[in-house]
Order: structure tokens, then sequence, then C-alpha cells
């Protein structure tokens, strides 16, 4: 069985299992969403919504935040880890927002790159939470890990799984059968001891079949 013939019974089963598919970074806009992104790398989002709270409220435009420097932000993000590179990134790529594109964070692929410590999962997710932009596909460790166990894909390198699931993924469902790839894989597909009994998916599941 491929399970790629089965995209459809298997979002529609994810669909059900967790029917709100949202991103666990609290935000309300796109510089929300671009500077916690940015500091969600090798992060967790539960800490990074502990962290930003207190960063908007000093920091709350991009404009404001254009205005700092890098030394200014750090002792909001510090206990993010890697915080000098990401104050760098951030206070440099909101002066490219506000000095690059009127203030308004860009809602295209090509734009978003431009920015300092913006890579096409960041982009992926701002475009599809924010701008909501068919055919949006992030490629976290999760999606990664769940697609290739699944079956749905068979390389590990991010922009080329990216392109894959693209092919099968109804455009208007690739977003948040993205977000619910990462619910499934904290909730039951973990990496180490993945909980087959306990899958919707599992009859579609290459690897599930095996268990």
């Amino acid at each position: 069985m491929d399970p790629r013939e089965h995209i459809a019974e298997i979002i529609e089963a994810l669909e059900k299992e967790y029917p709100m598919a949202e991103c666990t970074l609290d935000h309300n806009e796109a510089y929300e969403l671009l500077v916690g992104v940015r500091l969600a790398a090798q992060c967790t989002d539960a800490r990074v919504n502990m962290v930003t709270p207190a960063l908007f409220a000093a920091y709350p435009t991009a404009e404001d935040m254009a205005k700092a420097e890098p030394e200014d932000i750090e002792p909001y993000i510090r206990s993010c880890g890697f915080y000098r590179g990401k104050a760098k990134d951030i206070v440099g790529a909101a002066r490219m927002v506000v000095n690059d594109f009127g203030g308004r964070v860009p809602d295209n692929m090509d734009d978003l790159l431009k920015l300092p410590g913006v890579g096409r999962k960041s982009a992926n997710l701002i475009l599809g939470d924010v701008y909501h932009v068919p055919g949006a596909v992030v490629v976290d460790t999760h999606c990664i890990r769940l697609t290739n166990r699944i079956g749905l894909v068979a390389v590990k390198e991010p922009e080329k799984i990216e392109t894959a699931l693209r092919k099968i993924l109804p455009p208007e469902k690739s977003s948040d059968f993205c977000h619910r790839m990462v619910y499934h894989g904290r909730a039951v597909c973990d990496a180490r001891k993945p909980e087959c009994s306990n899958c919707c998916i599992r009859k579609w599941c290459k690897t599930g079949d095996t268990t």
C-alpha cells in the first residue's frame, strides 16, 4: 500500500483527532510571528511564549524593534538560548521590514527569505498562518520524522520534503496538515517510542503496518 494514495483519508483522520490546527507560538500578527519563530530555533514554543509578552510590551511594533540595538533585547530573550545571534537577526529583520518593506512583513517567499534569520520553514509558517497562502508547507523536525515514517516521502532534506508534500497535499490544507504533524508527533508518534497502538492513521502508515 502506498500511503500517498490515501492522503485524503490521512488528512481526514488527523482533522478528527486534532480539530484545532494552530501554530503553538502565540502571536497576533506577522511581526510577532516573525520574532517568535526566530526565538523558537532550538528552543521550545512554550519557552518562547513565556518570553514574548515582555518583549512585545517593550517593542510592540517592527518600528519599535528597528530602533533597538541587539544588546537591548538580549535580556528579554536570554532564556531562549543562542540569544546574541537571535537578537541580531530579530533587530536586523525589523530594520529591513521598516526600511525595505514599508513596515509590513512581506507576504511572499522571495522577500521573506531576504530577512535575517528567516529560512523556508519560517517563511512558510508566516505565509500559511498569517497570510493564508495556499500551498504553504512547514517542514520541521516532526514533519520530517512523521512523513518519512508514514511513507509519504523517502527523503530527509527539508526542501525536498516540502516539494514532495506540495505535490500530494491539497493546497488549502497543507499548512494545517503540517501543524497536525506537530501535534501528532508530540502526542503519539514520538521520536524514540511511537505509540502505534494509539495512532489514528496507523492503517495507512508504512511503519504502523509493521508494528
